[in-house]
């Protein structure tokens, strides 16, 4: 597993499988958010499957899957909601990790900054610069 920290309560990882979810358990998560579609590349683990073995573990578990590029108000006030009622930590998973991480920046774009954003996931491993300087400019 590849767990990479934005803050205290919100993590991102790249795909994971069903049996990262008892180490994603022991990790102190209590939530996985995934962000990817069922069938976005051949052989991934099916959002149901982690769904069972998350809740088998006794995490909270929700989809908001979005598909990459194509990031919708609703999918953002949907990410927003999944953070705001879930337990946490979260950890949150896509394909990467990218997806995941800019979602996090999007919706806390107004209240943390771009500076605050920017530190936080350039230490994860995540370059948010492009898209900053994105709602920079249209804000």
């Amino acid at each position: 597993m590849d767990l990479r920290k934005i803050t205290d309560d919100f993590s991102v990882s790249p795909q994971i499988e069903c049996e990262d979810v008892a180490g994603i358990a022991a990790a102190g998560f209590r939530s996985i958010l995934c962000n990817r579609p069922d069938d976005e590349e051949f052989g991934q683990c099916a959002y149901d499957a982690v769904a069972e073995a998350a809740e088998a573990a006794g995490l909270a578990v929700r989809s908001v899957p979005i598909v990459s590029g194509m990031v919708s108000a609703e999918d953002v006030a949907a990410f927003r909601t999944a953070l705001d009622e879930l337990p946490k930590p979260i950890l949150a998973y896509c394909r990467s990790g990218t997806r995941c991480t800019m979602l996090w920046s999007v919706t806390f774009f107004d209240t943390l900054g771009p500076d605050a954003i920017a530190k936080a996931t350039t230490a994860a491993g995540y370059d948010m610069s492009g898209l900053l300087r994105q709602l920079q400019q249209s804000r």
